[in-house]
């Protein structure tokens, strides 16, 4: 049918604007763009700087091929992000791009424009269709305060284990009085040592190291109060009945909301926000073998949150008891029961997420007040 009427379709085509598609591949400094049309023929690619004038000028040089329908960027969470920013506010619809697999490379070889090229046609086939994370409220402030917080917590314990390895050849006489202290009174002690002349550099620098380490404990263990108190504020601002239910504390709220994003909505249903955790059983069946294998895949740190989760729910939860002594007398075994729970979990989770999400969009924006006051 099409064939028939050929002149018919040239004339509507020259009548309608042209259609095209935007891909960037995204570095720190400089981001590579390609443009293709409805077709997936490339019109032209370009190299702009990853500053708010490039980004202009990238989307202004895009929109001289045509009128931008979609754009592929990679990298939206870190490099791309601030790309991904500016054109969500200049109304084009963005949608996060995976590298290419190797199989593609191997075969066209590796190059910025190649990239962004195959950023382009995944926007233009709908292989990509993941709209990114808008990354400009209170979970971007989270996923702020949580790595801060963790830096703090692995330095303080870092800090702690050296105090207690230089302890193991300090003078015998300290030793043996701070030794049998608990960790609290030992870090108290250590603090308030002062320095001594006894004419011995390696007795007066393990003073010195002791009382340096400990004050530095100290130190990364305020920090890391503020910044969880700081962190438990943003999520009562953002999802504060994640906190209610039982086995979910800050961290492991922290965890699942920045997985979710600012803009949850961009999740399809509970099945994807279970993927993208990697707790949804993957397919791996082949002929009369049908079975499931473990998910790999997804985000670690939303996986320990939902493995801590159900570890609490397991020791304290009477019907998660309950549940784990009937899927095992089924002759499932424990840790198969487990992803099981942690499938539920996320369930759980997504549904609170949503519900908080809606009900905070029908209520005027606090969110400013909140970090004030904190």
């Amino acid at each position: 049918m099409p064939a028939a009427f050929p002149a018919v379709h040239a004339v509507e085509a020259a009548a309608e604007p042209r259609v095209v598609v935007l891909g960037v591949d995204t570095h720190k400094d400089v981001h590579v763009a390609a443009v293709l049309d409805h077709l997936g023929g490339l019109l032209s690619s370009g190299e702009f700087p990853a500053t708010a004038a490039g980004y202009r000028h990238l989307l202004d040089w895009a929109r001289q091929c045509g009128t931008v329908l979609r754009a592929g960027v990679e990298c939206t969470g870190s490099y791309g992000a601030g790309l991904a920013r500016y054109l969500a506010t200049q109304q084009v619809s963005v949608v996060e791009v995976n590298q290419p697999d190797r199989s593609t490379r191997r075969r066209r070889g590796k190059t910025d424009a190649i990239d962004a090229e195959a950023a382009a046609r995944a926007a233009l086939s709908g292989i990509a269709r993941a709209l990114p994370k808008s990354g400009d409220g209170q979970v971007e402030a989270l996923r702020m305060l949580r790595l801060a917080k963790n830096s703090a917590v692995k330095a303080r314990t870092q800090a702690l284990n050296q105090l207690k390895a230089v302890l193991v050849n300090a003078p015998s006489a300290l030793r043996e009085e701070l030794e049998p202290l608990s960790t609290a009174l030992l870090l108290r002690r250590c603090a308030e040592l002062a320095d001594t002349r006894e004419g011995n550099p390696a007795a007066d620098t393990a003073v010195f190291t002791l009382r340096l380490l400990a004050q530095r404990v100290v130190q990364l263990r305020q920090e890391a109060t503020e910044l969880e108190r700081r962190m438990t504020i943003a999520i009562r601002a953002t999802a504060p009945s994640l906190l209610e239910q039982l086995g979910i504390g800050p961290d492991s709220a922290a965890a699942l909301l920045i997985t979710a994003g600012d803009n949850p909505e961009r999740l399809g249903s509970e099945a994807s926000f279970a993927a993208l955790c990697g707790v949804s059983p993957v397919e791996k069946s082949s002929g009369k073998s049908q079975r499931r294998r473990l998910n790999r895949g997804g985000d670690r740190q939303a996986n320990a949150a939902l493995h801590r989760i159900v570890v609490t729910r397991m020791r304290q939860d009477e019907r998660t008891r309950l549940y784990l002594e009937r899927r095992t007398a089924e002759g499932k075994g424990k840790r198969e029961v487990m992803r099981c729970l942690k499938r539920y979990a996320a369930r759980e989770v997504y549904h609170l997420i949503r519900a908080d999400m809606i009900t905070r969009h029908q209520q005027p924006d606090t969110s400013a007040t909140l970090m004030t006051a904190a």
